[in-house]
């Protein structure tokens, strides 16, 4: 560990930072165990609480991974899933193939999801105010956890407005067919025109750590698309929590006018 004098970094952060430098050239490699404490104190020539400190810091950004009765890890970073424009292509969907299970198989991947609720619920703000509708309104809820590669990636919670959920009945069933939720929506005549994404990134809650099983120091990327019909009325909205380690979003455009 190299410092100068006027190094002001306390000596767990100057530890951290040590370690993290062998880990971002490979010294301490994805998936390798890390030498005991003990082993690091009398390296760093430093206290057991020093070293508990350092890792706990590592652990928030991600970097380490405990496994109990093991030690202490370098975590080993999930493959991405790309996350762009491309994905919402009509000629995916239309085809007859859901755009999660195209996307993943696209990259190599294999795609699956579970239902976790199918049925009738109010519609929180955030939905309400893009369906251009009351706060409470009942609205027809889709919720389902995705996974890549059998590991859960991302809550997926879709909410339409109940006319439209009669109209397209399919959006009532478990499995709504061949293409997905989008195929049948223009089946029954509305043609979608458009999508609007918000993405934020923020620290997941418990449950959502425990849904994703996301390592500790993971972030999730809040997601909120908006589809929109060809008369720009406001078709589906889907809430998204996504495992911050298996997504990146990959985005090419035409610039403006």
């Amino acid at each position: 560990m190299t410092t100068g004098p006027t190094d002001a970094r306390p000596l767990q952060v100057r530890i951290a930072d040590d370690i993290r430098a062998k880990i971002e050239t490979g010294e301490y490699a994805p998936g390798q165990q890390l030498p005991t404490f003990d082993d690091l104190a009398a390296t760093y020539l430093c206290s057991l609480a020093v070293i508990r400190k350092s890792a706990d810091l590592l652990k928030q950004q991600g970097l380490l991974i405990a496994v109990q009765g093991k030690g202490t890890y370098v975590r080993e970073r999930a493959r991405a899933r790309r996350h762009g424009m491309d994905r919402y292509s009509r000629s995916r969907w239309s085809s007859g193939t859901a755009i999660l299970i195209a996307e993943a198989a696209e990259q190599g991947r294999e795609a699956a999801q579970l239902m976790r609720f199918l049925g009738t619920a109010p519609a929180p703000t955030t939905v309400a105010e893009r369906l251009e509708i009351e706060a409470g309104t009942p609205v027809h809820v889709r919720r389902r956890t995705t996974l890549i590669d059998g590991r859960p990636n991302q809550l997926a919670d879709s909410y339409y407005e109940l006319a439209l959920a009669e109209a397209v009945p399919a959006l009532k069933d478990e499995d709504t067919g061949p293409g997905g939720g989008f195929a049948r929506i223009e089946e029954a005549g509305y043609r979608l025109a458009r999508i609007r994404e918000e993405i934020a990134l923020r620290m997941p809650t418990s449950p959502e750590s425990a849904a994703l099983q996301l390592p500790e120091g993971t972030p999730v990327a809040e997601l909120i698309r908006t589809a929109y019909d060809e008369r720009e009325r406001p078709i589906e909205v889907m809430l998204a929590v996504i495992a911050g380690d298996m997504v990146t979003f990959d985005y090419d455009f035409p610039i403006p006018d």
